[in-house]
């Protein structure tokens, strides 16, 4: 949907700018007036309005409909933006086309409209992306602050506002000059001013997303459209971290395991009690279990010898009947003979540490996750 701001805004500014031009050819100002010339100009950016509020809507609605998903009110936060700043764009192209000759100013208009906008994704610093309305793409589970739909919403309608006090057709013209720039000026300053300084990710809040839960030591919570899942799921993870518990490769089982992929951007730590952890992804591919035992096995360091890492992990698929998951990323590898050689040295040195007792191979795999690269010098 981010490709389609700009073309909405574009599409009413130029046809906005046709319609008056229309008018101002006919000479419809020059009628006596038996209407408010805001109820003329409301009739005819009405069906200009309502396309480009097509051309934003459509193609989400469309995705929605074929998804069989009803939209959630945080998610209408965008769009109602963009429709406010349709009608602001629209009330630009109107007041040019008052001035400028229709047949000009509405190709220039358009082309104008939509460079202006879209190509603020590819300027620095980011603050014309900001206020210009090209709202970036949104991750999952995340929902933009008010602060960051106002922003766009200040400045083009604080310049909307401003020429419709031009409009007005009582008091004096240096006073309505006067407001009308006010008006604009304070819009663009505020819009400018609140977002000078934010990052390339305007503000947003993530965790928006229905979640469920299962379980007990470790309890698992995951988006509720993954809940067929959890149940089995669950009783895997809770397996691997028995058997892992019981071979003496971790002191401590998580007392909860929750899907960080709903934090979209803003990633929150995991803790020993508490992790957080890509679930969404994983709960449909079956591999869940396997990615716990990976989390269960952490190195001490950044920097591990692939020997050391792929000896651990199958070690820890041995032990907890991941094996084919473990094989599956390894055939990625296969055809290359460096990665051949080392896998035969890594299921050696693993069948070697299996036919061990206990007590030798929870010795064996503390000190494995404590191995490290040897500092270059």
């Amino acid at each position: 949907m981010e490709t389609l701001y700009a073309l909405a805004y574009a599409t009413a500014a130029a046809l906005s700018c046709w319609e008056s031009g229309r008018l101002r050819t006919a000479r419809i100002w020059a009628l006596a007036p038996a209407r408010s010339r805001y109820r003329i100009a409301a009739n005819v950016l009405a069906p200009v309005i309502a396309l480009s509020w097509v051309v934003l809507l459509l193609p989400p609605a469309i995705s929605l409909a074929r998804a069989a998903t009803l939209p959630s009110l945080d998610s209408l936060r965008l769009p109602l933006a963009g429709m406010v700043l349709c009608v602001a764009h629209a009330v630009l192209g109107f007041a040019v086309g008052c001035r400028l000759p229709r047949v000009i100013a509405t190709p220039i208009l358009a082309v104008a409209d939509w460079v202006t906008v879209a190509f603020t994704r590819a300027v620095l610093p980011y603050w014309p992306r900001h206020v210009s309305g090209q709202f970036s793409s949104i991750g999952f589970g995340e929902v933009p602050d008010l602060v960051t739909v106002a922003v766009p919403v200040l400045l083009a309608g604080g310049v909307a506002v401003g020429l419709m006090i031009l409009w007005l057709p009582f008091g004096w013209r240096v006073f309505r000059v006067a407001l009308a720039a006010l008006v604009a000026v304070t819009g663009v300053l505020g819009a400018y001013r609140t977002s000078v300084d934010w990052p390339h990710t305007p503000p947003l809040t993530a965790g928006h997303v229905d979640m469920t839960c299962t379980g007990s030591a470790p309890r698992m919570c995951a988006a509720e459209f993954n809940a067929r899942y959890l149940p089995q799921t669950q009783r895997d993870t809770a397996k691997v971290l028995r058997v892992l518990d019981d071979a003496g490769a971790i002191s401590t089982a998580p007392r909860l395991i929750t899907d960080g992929y709903v934090d979209g951007r803003h990633q929150k730590p995991s803790t020993d009690a508490v992790w957080r952890m890509m679930l969404t992804p994983s709960l449909p591919s079956g591999d869940t279990a396997y990615q716990v035992m990976i989390r269960a096995l952490p190195f001490r360091c950044k920097q591990v010898p692939a020997l050391a890492a792929h000896s651990a992990w199958l070690w820890g698929a041995e032990k907890t009947g991941q094996e084919k998951e473990y094989l599956e990323r390894r055939k990625a590898e296969s055809r290359n003979p460096a990665a051949q050689k080392l896998e035969k040295q890594v299921r050696a040195d693993v069948t070697r540490v299996l036919a061990e007792p206990r007590a030798e191979q929870a010795e064996w795999i503390k000190r494995t996750l404590d191995t490290c690269e040897a500092k270059k010098s």
